[in-house]
């Protein structure tokens, strides 16, 4: 396993900026996890670590050494597509070894390390198979113990789930987890689904036309979004973002949005002037019959979200979305009162969280 930092690595294709200036330091035996929608640059970022794609700007190091001059080969790190990538007319041992055979190493060391790692992905059944005779989810994990029995500095992931049916996918992430903490190597893991990210990721970097918005572990990503993007993208339901400023009423502070007023209770308020925004999860609110808080919304829908229910109202002129136990009884129409605990709110000015 090794140490990566990438520093102010800039990357463009024609006039199109790609990535802007981005850096990122990660750990030893981290499970890093590169997170963003379609577009955001964490692929093109993945492969200039790879050495796929050489930068326009800034430096990759590999255990504190520059590695930018070096092939992909010479970088000793190991990369899984979504596409498995698989050579079909072999079997699935000899797609497992090939890399270790084109690498010189020994016949007995070489199906030691595939038995390992067929044991450790559950796949040593299959050995004597060909791909096609293999589901997606088998060659997907053919394509990761080809990785691992490299046990190379740095393991490469580029959207690898993304072929396979949700109940699969569930699966074969808690396997990754598992394998991870056996090997304790350094993974860096591409993917637009934020479940993913939060289930697998020790460090989540959030991505965005380019750029980076934040890294830190999964919690802290998730309770202290460091702005609107971040706070909008992860969490789903999505959070609940209004509009507005704060007045004061009779020596007391509130947050006035569009036709609703939310009294900030002991909170002190962040930001006396201009406009500002805050954030307010749909867990972190709580349904109660009308009359029992100030705050009260009309029910425009209730959707059945397997685990819950989940309200669509209408707060003011806002739409908002509040998670309900299954058994909820507020029916489209239904005035309803809300509670909501100030210490649960996030803060945003430009953007930015205060």
């Amino acid at each position: 396993m090794a140490s990566l930092v990438v520093e102010k690595v800039t990357k463009r294709f024609g006039k199109f900026t790609a990535l802007s200036e981005v850096s990122v330091h990660i750990d030893h035996g981290t499970f890093c996890v590169l997170l963003g929608p379609s577009g955001c640059g964490k692929s093109t970022l993945l492969n200039i670590i790879a050495g796929l794609l050489p930068q326009d700007e800034g430096k990759v190091f590999v255990d504190g050494e520059v590695v930018d001059h070096l092939s992909p080969r010479d970088r000793d790190v190991a990369m899984v597509f979504q596409s498995y990538a698989l050579y079909p007319h072999m079997t699935v041992a000899d797609n497992l070894g090939f890399g270790l055979k084109m690498r010189g190493f020994s016949k007995p060391l070489i199906r030691e390390r595939i038995m390992e790692a067929a044991h450790m992905l559950g796949i040593q059944d299959v050995l004597e198979r060909k791909p096609r005779e293999l589901s997606g989810g088998q060659r997907q994990r053919v394509a990761m113990g080809r990785a691992l029995v490299r046990r190379p500095k740095l393991f490469l992931f580029d959207e690898p789930l993304s072929n396979l049916d949700a109940r699969l996918r569930a699966n074969v992430r808690l396997e990754l987890k598992r394998i991870h903490r056996q090997i304790k190597g350094t993974v860096i893991y591409v993917t637009h689904d934020q479940v993913e990210a939060m289930t697998l990721g020790d460090v989540v970097v959030v991505m965005n036309a380019g750029k980076i918005h934040q890294t830190d572990p999964p919690e802290v990503i998730y309770n202290r979004p460091t702005d609107t993007f971040v706070a909008t993208f992860i969490g789903s339901p999505e959070i609940n973002i209004f509009k507005g400023g704060i007045v004061i009423k009779n020596e007391r502070f509130y947050f006035q949005g569009k036709g609703f007023s939310l009294e900030l209770g002991e909170a002190q308020p962040l930001a006396l002037g201009g406009e500002i925004e805050i954030g307010i999860r749909p867990e972190d609110m709580e349904l109660l019959p009308p009359g029992k808080t100030p705050l009260e919304a009309k029910v425009d829908l209730v959707s059945n979200i397997g685990s819950g229910m989940l309200v669509h109202a209408l707060l003011g002129e806002e739409p908002v979305n509040i998670s309900a136990l299954k058994d909820t009884t507020f029916q489209p129409g239904d005035k309803v009162s809300l509670a909501i605990a100030p210490g649960r709110v996030h803060w945003f000015q430009n953007g930015k969280r205060l």
